[in-house]
């Protein structure tokens, strides 16, 4: 009997006998892909040093195939369980557990697998005899899977896989029917990519899918419409708000519900039958259209268009009902009734989220080919030009679908003072882009994260009434959604910005002792080689360093929190001098607040201002800020965004981390500055971590006695790992201590920085 001091050990010999007569160009980090003991072929594998229930680990396995169909991955036909120390391969047929496999599991696969009951094993293998080694060869060799169904649960991952290996595919040739007038077999009714894994779907619609019909479409597709779905207790909540809206419909009026981009109709579905006879609705996705038909088509005073002609179907949308174009504002059925005067008009919407800026976009390079679509759009146009007659209006709102959406819904639907806006959407549109000057009545808050989308972040659901107003803040209560029903109320406060740090505090002085030339650096503080300079290199001795600290909102903190060496290669930002810097510090310190606090509450409702600027710099000037900003610098050094770094540039110059503690070479300005902060227990303890990282760099081989090491420059350069040998994930450090070191520090400083940085950065309105 084999022995083997670990279950991986032997997994590993396994693995080492068997793929050279298997195929020995299978690569081990493609087996061990997906967080389970291994596929080969159509072969999924299971070890245990000596299995001791065959039921139990066969459910594990059925669990593993079940996770594997949700993420749109093929069912291996065979299932191999391997007792390590008997050298016994039991293997079973996952046809057999079909049922099984299709259902929805929760948890850990290896727990709670007790109880189940297997049926007898295809085959037993004593691989330790030569003819049943033999057999286990010829089985892994084999190359077979067990067909699934398609249903609710696994298609959005299946569809995720065609438009990767079909880039070029559009919705209608995945979820294709031959209803209406546009008859396409998608790939879910017969399999062609997916033929040797699917049971074509037999539905004659693709009603079943109806809140997932957003998630189907490709990534393009998905981007151009942005999101539709609404999780139904937001939509409960918001259908109370627009009861709220029809009891201001003055009395004698007629009044309509109109609904742009309503997806497949779930806002409107839990309206009352009296309530729909008064909807509008259109979406711009064929399928969605023929879903909404079907849905509640019969029930709305209008559907745009109002019936499927040979032309409706162009090109995956539908001809007619793209909200952006002048086609549709001048749509004659909606204008009937917006040219009515004793017609209220409400709009009801959550519009879709669509912004070609995005890191998704620029990550796959599309974001130049999306915007050819929806931001080319006549209501666009119109929206650009009326940010340049007023400067109150973000000229960059134009970036996002919904303001689009927003400033369309007041300047070509709402007249009357009595007339509402029920809308779905972060909330930067009235905060900090000026898109909205009206009384707001009532909303609640909600996390983004339940509409599909892939971070937590606050979503505002506003009624606005169409009556010119200065609103500088409300309250409202926020939900989470917790097992398929609103939690707790949480009140959440939203307060208008009016400056950027950029209009208040940026330091955009050029001195006479400034030097042009010099270098510029990447967001890594490491030299810029090859990207496009935007940015003049200017040199000066009293410059520490350059900040970029732009934007309002916290989308992507890393890329708008940068502490350098020297200039950054596309700007954005400023030069860090001597003189000033202590009060330049809180801007990247507030700067980091989401990466700190990221939850749903925080993500999306709080902002970067400077509305504060009067009194942060009249206290500066005063001294009772001295303490604060003392640490506020420590927390500066401490802070692993701080990319600056000691290095000599291709100018010859020697470029000094100011902005450290590190005082091998003498002090630095930190240092000195930081000689007259008044430290207590929590400073010492920071203080205490780093002395423990900086003993712990100048064991490693790469440490270089020459330079003044920060934190960042320690984590990067000093603290060396390599990638684990056995084709698991991961990292090895060279020197564990170190980063286990680096690893505390970076938590204490978090503490730090929420008890002791950010209550000021509120109080001063840095964030707000």
């Amino acid at each position: 009997m084999a022995k083997f001091d670990t279950e991986r050990e032997g997994q590993i010999k396994f693995y080492e006998t068997f793929i050279p007569r298997v195929d020995p160009d299978l690569d081990l980090d493609e087996i061990l892909a997906d967080d389970n003991d291994g596929v080969i072929n159509g072969n999924l594998l299971e070890f245990k040093l000596i299995v001791t229930d065959l039921n139990a680990v066969l459910f594990q396995c059925i669990k593993y195939l079940s996770a594997r169909r949700l993420k749109g991955k093929p069912v291996p036909a065979s299932v191999v369980i391997v007792s390590l120390e008997e050298s016994v391969a039991y293997v079973y047929c996952s046809k057999d557990y079909l049922e099984q496999i299709e259902t929805v599991y929760n948890g850990p696969s290896s727990k709670n697998n007790s109880g189940f009951t297997a049926g007898k094993y295809a085959d037993r293998l004593d691989y330790s005899d030569q003819l049943a080694a033999e057999r286990l060869v010829k089985t892994l060799k084999t190359d077979n899977y067990t067909k699934t169904h398609i249903d609710e649960n696994c298609i959005v991952g299946w569809a995720e896989e065609y438009y990767r290996l079909r880039p070029d595919a559009r919705k209608e040739h995945f979820i294709g029917d031959s209803t209406g007038k546009h008859k396409v077999t998608g790939e879910i009714r017969q399999p062609k990519v997916f033929a040797r894994y699917l049971i074509p779907y037999t539905g004659q619609t693709n009603v079943k899918f109806d809140y997932l019909m957003d998630c189907l479409n490709d990534f393009l597709q998905k981007k151009d419409l942005g999101a539709f779905f609404t999780p139904e207790p937001y939509a409960e909540r918001a259908r109370e708000l627009l009861e709220e809206a029809i009891s201001r419909v003055p009395s004698g009026n007629d009044y309509v519900i109109i609904d742009r981009c309503a997806g497949t109709g779930n806002l409107e579905r839990g309206l009352s039958e009296d309530v729909l006879s008064h909807c509008i609705v259109s979406t711009k996705e064929y399928y969605e259209y023929k879903v909404l038909q079907e849905l509640i088509g019969s029930k709305v005073r209008h559907i745009i268009p109002p019936i499927e002609a040979e032309d409706t179907f162009d090109a995956g949308n539908v001809r007619g009902a793209d909200a952006l174009t002048r086609e549709y504002v001048e749509n004659p059925i909606i204008r009937n009734y917006v040219d009515d005067p004793s017609c209220t008009i409400i709009l009801f919407e959550n519009p879709p989220f669509a912004e070609t800026t995005s890191m998704e976009h620029q990550k796959r390079g599309e974001g130049k080919k999306s915007s050819s679509g929806w931001k080319a759009s006549w209501v666009v146009e119109q929206m650009r030009k009326a940010a340049k007659e007023d400067p109150s209006i973000s000229g960059t709102s134009t970036n996002d679908m919904g303001n689009v959406f927003i400033w369309s819904a007041f300047e070509y639907y709402l007249r009357q003072p009595t007339d509402s806006y029920v809308v779905f959407s972060p909330v930067k549109y009235w905060k900090a882009q000026g898109l909205v000057k009206k009384r707001f009545i009532d909303g609640f808050a909600g996390d983004r994260f339940h509409f599909h989308a892939r971070k937590h972040s606050c979503v505002l659901v506003a009624l606005w009434s169409n009556e010119d107003a200065t609103v500088d803040s409300f309250t409202v209560d926020g939900f989470d959604i917790i097992k398929g029903k609103l939690g707790p109320a949480v009140p959440l406060d939203f307060r208008r910005i009016d400056s950027l740090y950029s209009s208040r505090y940026y330091d955009k002085r050029k001195m006479e002792d400034d030097i042009d030339g010099g270098i510029l650096l990447q967001k890594t503080g490491d030299e810029a080689t090859t990207q496009k300079k935007r940015l003049k290199p200017r040199w000066n001795k009293n410059i520490l360093g350059y900040m970029v600290v732009d934007g309002f909102g916290f989308d992507n903190p890393d890329l708008h929190s940068i502490l350098v060496s020297a200039g950054i290669f596309n700007g954005n930002g400023f030069y860090l001098r001597r003189d000033n810097y202590l009060q330049k510090l809180p801007m990247f310190a507030a700067s980091r607040y989401i990466s700190y606090d990221g939850s749903w509450t925080e993500r999306g409702r709080i902002m970067k201002s400077a509305d504060g600027a009067d009194r942060f710099l009249k206290d500066v000037t005063a001294g009772k800020l001295d303490q604060w900003l003392l640490r506020t610098l420590l927390f500066t050094c401490m802070e692993y965004q701080n990319h600056m770094r000691s290095f000599k540039g291709s100018d010859g110059r020697a470029y000094r981390n100011e902005l450290c503690l590190d005082t091998t070479n003498r002090s630095t300005v930190a240092s000195a500055a930081l000689e007259g902060l008044q430290c207590g227990e929590r400073e010492n303890e920071l203080l205490t971590a780093w002395t423990r990282v900086l003993e712990e760099a100048k064991e490693t081989t790469l440490y270089d006695r020459s330079l003044t090491y920060g934190l960042y420059q320690i984590g990067e350069e000093l603290n060396t790992w390599r990638e684990p040998s056995n084709g698991k994930k991961g990292r090895i450090y060279d020197y564990p201590s170190l980063n286990g070191s680096i690893r505390a520090l970076k938590e204490l400083n978090k503490k730090y920085y929420l008890e002791e940085i950010v209550p000021k950065l509120f109080e001063y309105e840095f964030l707000k």
